[in-house]
């Protein structure tokens, strides 16, 4: 159903995904093998980069499920099963870049706004959510 793929980050990290990623960029910060990542999420935050015209940079994506109830993830987060990413771009706020990837999304993904970041995601049901503590 999913489009994900596994990576070896040690093997295959510097393999670039799209023109702006690389598998590196999606792996999980306890720097474990492998990666998983979703073709249509990279480009989802290919198309994030192209209608900003700046980088994009991806703060967490793949998490192992130890690393994500490190995290304080959920059970069931998209992040473990490759799907998610959450991320800032250079010289725009969450604000702007949560309101491209809920239109680039549409009726499908979740999108949620913090604070410093968005998350994105490409689940099949439309999910969207705020949890900025200064609303």
């Amino acid at each position: 159903m999913y489009d994900v793929k596994a990576y070896s980050l040690a093997t295959e990290g510097e393999v670039k995904l799209s023109e702006h990623f690389k598998v590196r960029e999606f792996a999980c910060k306890d720097g474990t093998d492998p990666v998983f990542v979703s073709d249509t999420l990279v480009g989802i935050l290919e198309a994030i980069r192209l209608h900003f015209d700046a980088p994009v940079h991806i703060n967490s994506a793949y998490r192992t499920p130890q690393h994500n109830a490190k995290e304080g993830g959920v059970k069931t987060s998209q992040h473990t099963y490759g799907l998610a990413a959450d991320i800032r771009v250079d010289g725009h706020t969450p604000a702007e870049v949560y309101a491209v990837a809920d239109s680039m999304l549409g009726e499908h993904g979740g999108v949620g706004i913090y604070d410093t970041f968005v998350h994105v995601d490409v689940r099949a049901k439309k999910s969207r959510f705020d949890y900025r503590k200064n609303k």
